[in-house]
């Protein structure tokens, strides 16, 4: 079965890169289970809207709260031992809640106390996490790297955490969040695994010789700086960075469209295509599937596509897909838009992810995808206030209009940048450069 093992994880990635992998994995199993529990012991102690929703604003806020702060901590510490502690937090938390509810004294506060407890460790764990993989891998290894750390987010996340999280709830309130916390410790123990080697340089085309640690290279700052000023660097680092910043730009902008009408996506689906639950369901399935596709796919279109192209096509299809959902009324119509959605996203998400780990100096990877994060879930909070308004005030549809204007327009103001964002190499010393 050892050629299993080289199709998912090829040995040329190295030892460190699989533990990395299976962590991640892990980690990921443990999320989708919660991502079907949570929700169901929110609305199984309360049926206030506003607390429903709750829930769900926590998932977002620890990242406008802390993000940049992560990253700055990120690019100061021990990565790896980093995203170890605050595993460990969020274990410590899952266990608290369990402690909580077999008991019986759990109530809905302590509930969205441990979801914005659990949320804020995931911020850390997400933001130094993130900056492992350019620290392991070669750039030229990054996409298949990342392809296959999204696959393990789509088959454990997407499809095989919920439905075992709905039928450990059902089986009992601390089952769900007992195996969570299982999935979490395994994987501290994972990524305990990966071995210290030294940092390797980095020459003007941004390749590298040798796997790297997984603690931040020197940085040119001295280490008492605080967090504050670690931050400004960051950012007048990507400010002065055209490439990169604009990356930042189209991932903030779309995030807005994106989400406006993804925010009442349920609602779309069973009232305006009368879908019912499980069609509304089926959507996500359906997205996960193409994702699915995309990851077995990506290799080849690697080696076929170039970036720049692929990144214009799936900025097209984003906006075809919004024009697509605005106009039907059919719920397998909606299906297979879902599915293609689902395979172009991907692309899209391995692509930027990629292409801004090779332009990013080691030392400043924490600071700049905080940046990038912060961008994600702030267009997000956006895009679904704008799409709860729009939709309360023209209808179901009125939001994937909105969603297919602000993508055309978008995308006709990064068509060109675009090239210039894959042809970008990355500066050397550039953090030494950009000191006032």
């Amino acid at each position: 079965m050892s050629w299993i093992g080289e199709v998912v994880a090829p040995r040329r990635l190295g030892t460190d890169f699989r533990w990395l992998l299976a962590s991640s994995w892990t980690s990921n199993v443990g999320d989708g289970v919660a991502l079907a529990a949570a929700p169901l012991l929110i609305a199984s102690m309360t049926s206030s809207p506003i607390l429903v929703a709750a829930g769900a604003i926590l998932q977002f806020l620890p990242w406008l709260v802390f993000g940049l702060h992560a990253g700055a901590i990120a690019d100061r510490f021990d990565r790896r031992r980093l995203v170890m502690v605050a595993n460990g937090a969020r274990a410590l938390v899952l266990l608290a809640l369990c402690a909580f509810l077999v008991t019986g004294m759990a109530n809905i506060w302590i509930v969205l106390a441990s979801a914005f407890l659990y949320g804020t460790a995931e911020v850390f764990v997400d933001t130094a996490g993130s900056t492992l993989l350019p620290m392991l891998l070669k750039p030229v290894d990054l996409g298949l790297g990342n392809a296959r750390l999204q696959a393990g987010f789509l088959v454990a996340n997407q499809f095989a955490g919920p439905p075992l999280g709905a039928f450990l709830f059902a089986a009992g309130h601390a089952w769900p969040f007992l195996l969570e916390a299982v999935c979490v410790s395994l994987a501290v123990v994972l990524i305990s695994r990966i071995a210290r080697t030294s940092v390797p340089p980095r020459d003007a085309g941004g390749s590298t010789t040798a796997a790297a640690d997984p603690r931040p290279a020197k940085v040119h700052t001295d280490t008492s700086t605080s967090s504050v000023h670690r931050i400004a660097e960051g950012l007048r680092w990507l400010w002065r960075n055209p490439p990169v910043r604009m990356l930042v730009v189209i991932i903030l902008l779309f995030n807005v469209t994106w989400a406006a009408p993804w925010g009442v996506l349920v609602l779309y689906a069973t009232e305006h295509l009368r879908m019912g639950a499980i069609g509304y369901g089926m959507l996500t399935t359906a997205s996960a599937a193409g994702g699915l596709l995309a990851t077995m796919s990506f290799g080849w279109l690697e080696r076929h596509v170039s970036f720049a192209t692929m990144m214009r096509v799936c900025l097209s299809l984003e906006v075809v897909m919004h024009l697509a959902f605005a106009l039907t009324t059919q719920g397998w119509i909606a299906l297979i838009i879902m599915f293609v959605f689902g395979f172009y996203a991907f692309v899209w998400g391995t692509i930027s992810t990629t292409v801004r780990q090779r332009l990013v100096p080691h030392e400043l990877q924490g600071r700049v995808s905080s940046v990038n994060s912060v961008g994600v879930f702030g267009g997000m909070v956006i895009g679904q206030a704008l799409g709860g308004v729009l939709a309360q005030a023209w209808g179901l549809t009125a939001p994937w209009w909105f969603a297919f204007a602000g993508a055309a327009l978008t995308l006709l103001f990064v068509w060109r940048p675009i090239s210039q964002i894959v042809s970008a190499r990355p500066v050397l010393d550039e953090v030494q450069a950009n000191e006032p």
